[in-house]
């Protein structure tokens, strides 16, 4: 426990430390809120006749909790490991599940400041966002996106031994991620192949769960599916996760 408080604080400081970082987890995806938003505002998707900012909001937020969880884990795993920090962890009686538990926190602690930002900004005049009254549902379906998305990026971040690595592969399966599951473009716009491939993703399911309970674009039973399918990506992301963490590029 002494471990789990020391890394969590030490993860506490290093980010609200980092201005870059920062920038990036909430003012870049942010961005894309508004100027979509912004653009496409007053107007529907012909194929549903819903708002856009109904698409837009949640998918943008799904994607950028999904891309902090990512990206944070990985970029520190891999600094972590090629200044051999990792290697001075393990000499003392420190577990994984340490290491990784205070990734989570920090992980879960970030998601829920971006959800905040992101259903504030949305709920202003300028793009209209109405909250559905299952909206509190949205928090199991973030977090079990989160879970999955952190696991996600422990893969990531114990394979690549270079910042540009983490960056090209994270960006490589976030960005197609993004478009292919309606985050930045409705899926009921998209062709039918394209709908199919999505289901595939952990993205899709995140998006479709988080817009269910905010927008109320989908029953009970969808945010159920969502939250059972992103609880199974978690469960394998996690294992192999757990089966490729590495302490040093030399193991």
């Amino acid at each position: 426990m002494s471990a789990y408080t020391a890394l969590s604080q030490a993860g506490y400081r290093a980010y609200t430390r980092d201005r870059t970082t920062l920038f990036f987890t909430f003012a870049f995806p942010l961005i894309f809120l508004v100027v979509f938003g912004l653009i496409f505002h007053g107007q529907t998707v012909e194929e549903s006749g819903k708002p856009y900012i109904n698409y837009i909001a949640p998918g943008v937020l799904s994607w950028g909790v999904g891309n902090a969880a990512v990206f944070g884990v990985g970029f520190v795993l891999m600094q972590w490991r090629r200044d051999d920090i990792l290697r001075l962890i393990r000499m003392t009686p420190t577990p994984v599940s340490a290491v990784l538990a205070s990734r989570y926190v920090l992980a879960l602690a970030i998601g829920a400041v971006q959800a905040i930002l992101f259903v504030a900004v949305a709920l202003l005049p300028s793009f209209g966002l109405q909250l559905d009254g299952r909206w509190p549902l949205a928090l199991p379906v973030l977090v079990l996106g989160i879970t999955a998305f952190l696991a996600l990026g422990v893969i990531v971040g114990s394979y690549a031994k270079t910042p540009e690595a983490v960056a090209a592969v994270a960006n490589c399966l976030m960005i197609p991620m993004a478009f292919l599951s309606g985050s930045f473009f409705p899926l009921d716009a998209m062709p039918g192949w394209m709908q199919s491939l999505s289901r595939v993703l952990p993205l899709r399911y995140l998006n479709d769960g988080v817009s269910g309970a905010l927008t109320g674009g989908g029953s009970l039973t969808d945010i159920g599916v969502a939250c059972a399918v992103l609880a199974g990506f978690a469960l394998v992301l996690g294992a192999v996760a757990l089966k490729t963490f590495r302490w040093s590029d030399k193991s």
